[in-house]
């Protein structure tokens, strides 16, 4: 509701911003003329246009994103068009010559009309709603990236309707007063001008981009189809905060959780216990799982497949060290109960712009052996009909289709697994299998040690960086060169040589590039990525200027060699023995490297 109000509060804004002069000569035309029968019509058919057109664009732009692979040349294609259309006003005039000209007679007619006609006037605002849609794009972008937040369905409508209501009364008082508003704001049309080109080669410089292949993390940076960083900045402030090691990992950079109510906060009372089994509250309804954009191993499930079936569904993504550690449990716990009544749902709900690829998503799956179905969460609509919080987060639902038992985080695994045995006896299953698996953990998914773990998920981009040293010489999205200092105090880290440090990741533009961390805790883990070109980047680890040795991790040589191939969390150390106070420092010997964030164990 606070987002609805604040996008018709734009709205209402939108009469003193350039990017409403070319639709006045349109609206003052009525002036003079009954409101009810001429105006009124004008403004409710430029809304809902508006908001049509707008919602389109939305639509577009997350079909930008979820196409990489299929369609992706077409859908560059018509936002580098739209782009066109705002850069270079000639060709914007050529493309909607028939409709100004179909306006214009509309509004001649209307206006020699002694009686003003509804429906002509409905008609001109049409006209007047698909110019003004291209024409307000500056403020249009950032109402796109709030609508993001609900996704492109009829959320979005609703709130690109309230900004189109909030224009539209402001464009009303001003029609009652007359046309002198109009007068006084035609001395800024250059302004406007500007604004529309400025946006037009920003959208020409992110179809480039993608078209390069820079799409990955650069996408929610400069795309009109993106919202990540904007988002961040929205809503980052009212969400919690990340919380490394065996607990749960909070998401940052996803829509807060609603407090106002939702499925999974029900209330209800609890089972009644049988001898054995202890009472399980009813937390709630299991919500529909219709949001995912896409279906791995299965096709989509809806509640008539999952009818009579104890339900587990894990959210998850793939570069999580906290969710990988807890997949040897969920993949034996669908391993053992598949055959007596157990369903097992992985949501992947992507943290960053990598892990919204599916060909990522699947290549992780494949590798981490995963055969369950997996919902592919890339708008978040199922992490907020759960309004879920943390990755992972395990629910627990009966075969009445309601949630009795959820857990955040790593551990309770054998609790967890008892809450499966139960529910399987209270669906009728009279044999069920006893006891409790021994999960075959190793390399990352092996378990942390938390008594050793005293440095915190670090990321690497500006956006959530913490603890970077020296602060003040931190460039946002410029390449710079920077000297890390030469001796660190605890979870201190810092950079060598050249590197453009964006909102979620920082990439090395030279060979040479490096990275040091003083920390403490058995494991170290960074997340990675190769170059735009996909060619792999070596790199050499040391730890307090040595070789790791015995301390490498799976994915390092003993003598501290290895490389980037492919976007995902790398082990670079793991430690045999004690754990200390130790300096970490991993040098590129290849340009490209995107490096998102240090997680421990």
């Amino acid at each position: 509701m606070w987002l609805l109000l604040l996008a018709y509060l734009g709205g209402v804004l939108t009469i003193v911003s350039p990017c409403i002069l070319p639709v006045l000569p349109f609206v003052f035309a009525r002036t003079g003329q009954p409101f009810v029968r001429s105006g009124l019509p004008l403004l409710v058919g430029m809304a809902l246009t508006f908001a049509l057109v707008a919602t389109l664009a939305a639509v577009g732009g997350s079909w930008v994103v979820h196409v990489n692979q299929y369609g992706r040349w077409l859908a560059l294609l018509c936002v580098a068009l739209f782009g066109l259309t705002l850069l270079l006003p000639h060709l914007a005039e050529r493309l909607t010559r028939p409709l100004v000209a179909a306006g214009s007679r509309l509004s001649q007619a209307a206006g020699n009309d002694a009686r003003p006609r509804p429906g002509a006037s409905l008609l001109i605002g049409v006209a007047t709603g698909l110019l003004w849609a291209p024409c307000a794009g500056p403020i249009l972008g950032l109402l796109l990236t709030g609508a993001a937040l609900q996704g492109a369905n009829l959320g979005t409508s609703l709130l690109l309707l309230a900004y189109a209501a909030g224009a539209a009364t402001s464009l009303a008082v001003a029609l009652l007063l007359g046309g002198k508003v109009y007068a006084a704001m035609k001395r800024t049309i250059g302004a406007g001008e500007w604004l529309r080109r400025g946006l037009g080669a920003a959208m020409l410089v992110g179809v480039v981009a993608i078209a390069l292949g820079l799409d990955t993390g650069i996408l929610a940076q400069v795309s009109t189809a993106s919202t990540g960083s904007l988002e961040q900045a929205l809503v980052g402030r009212l969400a919690g905060k990340s919380a490394n090691g065996g607990g749960a990992m909070m998401a940052q950079n996803l829509p807060p959780r609603d407090a106002g109510g939702g499925s999974m906060m029900a209330a209800g009372g609890a089972m009644k216990a049988t001898a054995k089994d202890p009472a399980l509250p009813i937390e709630g309804q299991l919500p529909a799982l219709d949001g995912a954009v896409q279906w791995l191993n299965s096709p989509p499930l809806d509640a008539q497949a999952l009818k009579g079936k104890v339900v587990l569904v894990d959210f998850w993504t793939y570069s999580c060290i906290n969710c990988l550690r807890t997949l040897p449990y969920v993949k034996a716990w669908a391993e053992k109960y598949r055959d007596q009544g157990l369903v097992v749902i992985g949501v992947h709900a992507p943290e960053f712009a990598f892990e919204r690829d599916v060909g990522n998503v699947t290549k992780a799956m494949k590798n981490l052996g995963i055969t369950y179905p997996v919902a592919i969460d890339n708008d978040y609509r199922i992490w907020r009909a759960f309004n879920n919080e943390y990755w992972p987060a395990h629910y627990f639902a009966d075969a009445q289709g309601r949630i009795r038992y959820h857990h955040f985080g790593e551990g309770d695994y054998a609790e967890s697994e008892r809450v499966i045995q139960q529910l399987l006896r209270e669906a009728g299953n009279g044999n069920v299998s006893g006891g409790l698996i021994q999960a075959d953990a190793r390399g990352v998914q092996q378990a942390p040690d938390m008594s050793t773990v005293a440095s915190p998920e670090t990321y690497v981009g500006y956006q959530r960086s913490e603890h970077f040293v020296p602060e003040a010489s931190l460039a946002p999205d410029t390449v710079a060169a920077y000297q890390a200092p030469a001796s660190l105090t605890l979870n201190d880290w810092g950079l060598n040589g050249q590197w453009q440090v964006g909102a979620e990741r920082a990439v090395a533009s030279a060979a040479g590039a490096g990275i040091v961390y003083r920390f403490h805790a058995r494991d170290l883990h960074l997340v990675l990525g190769p170059g735009a070109d996909g060619k792999p980047v070596r790199f050499k680890v040391t730890i307090d200027g040595q070789a790791p040795g015995a301390a490498h991790g799976v994915d390092v040589a003993p003598e501290g060699s290895g490389s980037v191939t492919e976007q995902r969390l790398y082990q670079l150390l793991r430690q045999p023995g004690g754990v200390g106070d130790r300096t970490f420092s991993i040098e590129f010997l290849d340009p490209g490297v995107s490096a998102y964030a240090f997680t421990f164990g």
